[in-house]
């Protein structure tokens, strides 16, 4: 491979690289942090987060939620919702037990129940437009099969330079010379004229 060419090469295997890290931040490395990723499948909160975003959530003391704070909570064990809160509604028997009437921007009415504080998961804290419905495709077959063969054909390309040279042969190192008998008189001093 000509110098040129390897040049192209090493940049276009770091994009690679940058971008696939990335990713994967963006999907799962940032449960380091302490946040939780969710994808935004309806366009209940228009023009908050748009359908087919990722939106990022982090925990939050549900006694400091107020009215017109978002918050993504659970409806039932299989439904994530994020709204705003339009009231914070105590309990009547036990005021410290807290539930949130909540609506979405771009919905007319309110929810039809009132949120738990045992539900709340958290508040978001920031979105990444689009990145959502690639990350509900990767999460469900045929997605996850696309998924996994993207990422082993880049890392095929990114090895590509050193198999084909080990097949042609022609990235080998060129062999030292070996000792011979003039390298051996040499190094004894060997004969010279004075």
């Amino acid at each position: 491979m000509s110098t040129a060419l390897k040049k192209i090469w090493n940049v276009f295997s770091s994009i690679l690289v940058v971008l696939a890290v990335l990713l994967a931040l963006a999907l799962v490395g940032v449960r380091l942090f302490g946040l939780q990723v969710f994808s935004v499948l309806s366009g209940s909160m228009e023009p908050t987060y748009h359908t087919g975003s990722l939106i990022y959530v982090k925990d939050v003391d549900y006694t400091r939620l107020k009215a017109g704070d978002v918050i993504t909570f659970m409806v039932n064990e299989d439904t994530i919702a994020t709204h705003r809160i339009v009231e914070v509604v105590p309990d009547e028997e036990d005021p410290g037990v807290l539930r949130y009437r909540t609506k979405g921007d771009a919905n007319e009415a309110e929810d039809g129940s009132l949120v738990h504080y045992k539900n709340v998961i958290g508040t978001p804290v920031f979105t990444i437009p689009k990145l959502g419905y690639f990350a509900s495709y990767i999460q469900h077959p045929p997605g996850t099969y696309v998924a996994i063969s993207a990422g082993a054909f880049i890392l095929l390309l990114l090895f590509l330079p050193e198999l084909i040279g080990a097949i042609t042969g022609k990235d080998e190192k060129p062999k030292p010379p070996e000792d011979g008998p003039e390298k051996e008189k040499k190094r004894k001093g060997g004969s010279h004229c004075t």
